[in-house]
This record gives structure tokens, sequence and C-alpha cells, in this order.
């Protein structure tokens, strides 16, 4: 693992007052991305019941969010530092205003996911744009805030978009719902537009030599590989429980009613938007004392293992509760992000999160489709369906594990090197 490289030059850093207004005008869109993300499930039965889906094609549309995610993360990287945040979240957020547009009139399958793939792409910049501006923006440890603050409004987008939506269908209709998500989005557009600082380019200004090109400084790096298996599995594993297996998990081994898990999967999604609300309020703390990212993720990250193998072992008996723990346990994972930008020079911040980022989502994916097989195919042998859960999320205990003790092992070998 690398050392933490310099901050940069104090003159980008923004002032408190400043620095809240850029959040704020960075979270809205955050928000609405999640949002935009999670809404297909809460709509799911009246899109298939107007369009005749299949439960194939329900997975293919919410693929598609993430196929467009994934599409620009690498080069949105390079983008975001060349031309900085404000430029390119305001790019990509005018193709999620056309893709909310154009879910809105689609009439067709076909229709909708095209406007799916647009979204997909058009909010894949919310995050990672203003988490590279912090890099240069904010001290560390109001970095580390700000992350997990980011993080908690998704949270909020994640809770908006099941109960509220579904209290909204009768007075909107899902057409309508879209139409103000673009006008919504374009307000925040408007917010980042007027408030965000413009981007200097800080290797030329300081006169530092020029910084390599491309993703290879980052893929060299040691501490970047050292997380990636973090972000691939614990991490993507989690976010793939948390937005698609908790629901079935309730329904078909806990035993829950379609409205139970619904109500379940809000509890989960506010007990995640309170555990990033925490982690805001004591990272500056921690950072203080002297608590480094790895240290908080090497002695907490065991206590998700713990919580994923009792979720094993209790079957029936766990519910939402427990998942809701698992999935809290894994936010201390979530550290990770903003210390893989602070162990590159700021000025590949962009390309070092965005790689992050993609590793995140590409476990997502992986995970999402891995359990589902693993499932089907311990149902095929022969297991119940209650077996097959329980023995398809012990695969992926291990998987975590073993992921865990990767970082561990690459933890211990250089302690001196987690200073900051």
């Amino acid at each position: 693992m690398t050392p933490a490289a310099p901050v940069s030059a104090h003159r980008d850093q923004l002032g408190a007052r400043a620095a809240t207004i850029v959040f704020l005008a960075f979270a809205l869109a955050y928000f609405l991305s999640a949002l935009a993300r999670a809404v297909t499930a809460t709509l799911s039965p009246t899109l298939s019941a107007e369009f005749s889906l299949t439960a194939g094609d329900l997975g293919l549309l919410a693929g598609g969010y993430f196929f467009g995610f994934a599409l620009t993360q690498l080069p949105m990287g390079k983008w975001l530092d060349q031309h900085g945040p404000r430029r390119v979240v305001l790019g990509f957020l005018s193709l999620a205003v056309v893709g909310c547009m154009a879910f809105a009139m689609a009439e067709s399958f076909g229709g909708l996911l095209v406007a799916r793939v647009l979204i997909g792409m058009g909010v894949s910049a919310c995050l990672m744009a203003p988490l590279t501006g912090y890099r240069r923006w904010l001290a560390p440890a109001a970095q580390l805030r700000a992350n997990s603050w980011m993080l908690m409004t998704g949270s909020f987008g994640m809770v908006a978009a099941t109960l509220p939506v579904q209290w909204l269908m009768p007075f909107l209709g899902w057409r309508g719902l879209f139409w103000v998500l673009a006008g919504l989005v374009a307000v925040a557009m408007a917010g980042i537009a007027w408030r965000v600082p413009a981007w200097r380019h800080e290797a030329h200004d300081a006169g530092q030599a020029p910084v390599e090109e491309g993703y290879g400084i980052v893929w060299r790096n040691a501490y970047f590989r050292q997380m990636v298996p973090l972000g691939l599995v614990n991490h993507g594993g989690m976010v793939a429980i948390q937005t698609l297996w908790a629901g079935p998990w309730m329904v078909k081994v806990a035993g829950y009613t379609p409205a139970q898990a619904a109500g379940g999967l809000f509890a989960i999604n506010l007990v995640m938007l309170l555990s990033f609300w925490v982690w805001g309020m004591v990272n500056p703390r921690l950072a203080r004392q002297g608590f480094t990212p790895e240290a908080l993720i090497g002695w907490g990250l065991p206590l998700s293992l713990l919580l994923l193998a009792a979720i094993v072992v209790m079957g029936p008996a766990a519910g939402w509760p427990m998942l809701a723990l698992y999935c809290a346990s894994c936010t201390v994972a979530s550290q990770a992000q903003p210390a893989v930008a602070l162990a590159l020079p700021s000025a590949v911040a962009g390309r070092a999160l965005s790689a992050y980022n993609l590793a995140i989502f590409a476990g997502v994916f992986v995970m999402q489709w891995a359990l589902g097989l693993m499932i089907d195919g311990l149902r095929w042998l022969g297991w119940d369906e209650v077996a097959g859960f329980r023995g398809a999320f012990a695969v992926f205990g291990l998987c975590s594990v073993v992921a865990y003790g990767v970082f561990w092992r690459a933890w211990r070998r250089q302690p001196a090197s987690t200073s900051r």
C-alpha cells in the first residue's frame, strides 16, 4: 500500500459556507440518481401489466441502468480530471433529462430500455463528480464526512423510491412521475451551474511535472489494488442484497407477504440512511484521533461477516432487522472510496474514483446474477427454495471472507504505510 498523496494547494479549499452550498447542489442530483435507480422496482407491477413484461424483461430493464452507468465510468474519470466536476456532471445530466422524458413517452419495452440506459449514463457522474471536487476543495477529514453524507442522500433517494412513489402514483401516474423527475434534474443542473466552482488545472498552475495520462497510474497503485476486492465482493454484494435479494429473502425464506416485504425494504433503507449519517458525524473526529479508513475497515468489517453467517444459520427467522443490521455493518467498507482518492495525486482523483466505482458496480451486477444462478442451481440439485437461498448466501459469505482476507493480508504486511 502506498502512502496518501499530499493534499492539493490550500487556495483551492472552500470555506464552510461555500462547501455546504456546493454539497447541497450535488446532493440533490445524487438523491435523484438514487431515486431513478430504485424506482423501477416500485413500478414493476404497473409496467409489467401495461407492457406485458416477463421477469426476464424486468431484470433487463433494471439492469439497463447499470449497463449505461458502467459504459461511462472510465472515460468519465479522465474527463473529470481534465475538465472538472461542473462541466462533466452538467453534460451527463442533460442525458438524464432526455432519458427521463423518453421513459415518460415510451410506448414499448424497447423504448423503456433505451430510456433506462440513457438515464443510467446521465446520472453516472452524480457521485464521482462531487467526490473528485471534494478531493481538492475539502480537507481530508471533511472529505470522509462529505462522502458518507453523499451516500446518505443516496439512501434518501432509495427510501423516496418506495412508499412515497406508491403514494404519488394515483395522482401522477408513472409517466407523470418521470416528467417530474426530468424537471427536478433540470433544477439540480441549475444549482450546480450556479454554485459549483470552476476547475483549475492543478499540475500546470503549481509548476509540477505533468501527471501520467490514462489509468496506468491507478492500476499500479498498491493501495487501489488492496481495496478492489472489498469493492467487488463485500461492498458490491451488500448493494446486491439491499437492492435485489433482500426482498425475495423476506418473501421466500422468512415468509413475509409482498406488502410486509415492501415495508421491510423501506426500513432497511432507513437504517442505511442513518448509518451514513452517523459515519458523516464521527469521521472527522475519528480522523483527528488517528483512525485511518484501513483500520476502520480492518477491525469493523468482520461484524458484517458474522451477521451474514447468522442470517444463513437463522434462515426463516432472519427477517428485515437482521438484513438491515448486515447492510448497516457493511457501510464501513464505504470508507475505502474517499481513501482511494486520497492515496493518489488529486490530479488523478477522477480516474481513481471512477475506477473504484466501476469495481463496485461490477460487483453489484456479478453478485446479483451469481446469487440467482446459485439459487437456481441448488434448486436443480434437489434443494428446496429456502435451502437454496441459504446455500447461495453461504457461498457469498465465503467469498466475502476471502476478499476481506486479501485486504487484511495486504494491510498488515505494510502497517507503516497506513498513516495519512
